[in-house]
């Protein structure tokens, strides 16, 4: 038995706790899969997990086991890379999360240069707008925009967006320029709940660090990123978002900014990662490269 590779397989089938999910990521089948844990476990006189229909959990002694073969793993991992300077020796697969109008407008561009320099990765990108499970779906990093929960995640500041409020020239034509937040009352604003059914708190305006919810008119709430910003190119009402990602609607005239003396807060942009000491040299080059790319757009 392949020790290394079985350590590999154990952990993966720990961190989504599930032999099914681990076999569908891993690309083998599941018989083969728990064959393997099987012969670690048989090999180590000690059973590491817990198996039952809906879940599979860390015993005890897989707890203690799984700490050390994954700093293991990450020693291993990163003494293999220790000489290589080559950017084609890098390899792997790369699994990435962030918000869609952060790949579409910011990285997808400029992602040809990534996969040109480092032909050995395969990089699978997610975007959507509810929030992965970073261990469980086996995630190396993600980018998060706003203020971050506590995780158990690493994260790393990138920067902030500037926020700002918008309206179509359309719903202008019909409604007017809003000039205080007085005005605000008469005019619709499209609202953003990621779970619909919570009551949304209004306009948000930000001054002196202290975040102010002003109430206006509008009856629309959506749960999609895509949904806010084609909800405000049809003339429904205003939004608030970063001024980065409707840096071309603008230009094109799609879009005009109004209020500009009342803006929400900046949202901070994070990169967030399981372990620091299992960042293997990939995570590492596409977390430093899409920094790059990110700071050449935030605050």
């Amino acid at each position: 038995m392949d020790k290394i590779y079985a350590m590999q397989l154990f952990l993966c089938v720990a961190e989504r706790e599930s032999f099914t999910r681990a076999a569908e990521s891993l690309g083998i089948p599941k018989g083969s899969l728990s064959r393997q844990i099987q012969a670690l476990e048989n090999m180590l006189g000690t059973r590491l997990l817990h198996r039952t229909t809906r879940r599979v959990q860390l015993t005890q002694d897989g707890m203690v086991y799984y700490e050390r073969a994954r700093d293991l793993l990450a020693n291993i991992d990163e003494l293999d890379g220790l000489f290589q300077h080559d950017p084609a020796s890098v390899s792997g697969r790369l699994r990435v999360d962030m918000p869609v109008g952060l790949a579409r407008g910011l990285v997808i561009p400029k992602l040809r240069e990534f996969l040109q320099l480092y032909p050995g990765i395969e990089l699978e990108l997610s975007s959507c707008d509810r929030l992965v499970d970073v261990i469980r779906e086996g995630f190396d990093c993600v980018v998060r925009v706003g203020h971050l929960k506590d995780s158990g995640l690493i994260a790393r500041s990138v920067g902030k967006l500037t926020m700002i409020n918008c309206a179509s020239p359309d719903y202008l034509l019909r409604f007017g320029y809003p000039e205080t937040l007085d005005d605000l009352s008469s005019h619709a604003v499209v609202h953003y709940a990621v779970n619909l059914g919570t009551r949304p708190q209004g306009f948000e305006v930000w001054a002196d660090n202290t975040v102010r919810w002003v109430k206006t008119g509008g009856t629309l709430t959506v749960n999609s990123t895509e949904t806010y910003q084609a909800s405000c190119l049809a003339g429904l009402g205003i939004i608030q978002v970063p001024r980065i990602g409707v840096k071309s609607l603008l230009k094109l005239g799609s879009l005009t900014e109004i209020l500009p003396q009342y803006r929400a807060e900046p949202m901070p942009v994070s990169l967030l990662y399981p372990h620091r000491r299992n960042l293997s040299r990939r995570v590492h080059l596409f977390m430093e490269w899409l920094t790059g790319v990110l700071k050449n757009y935030v605050d």
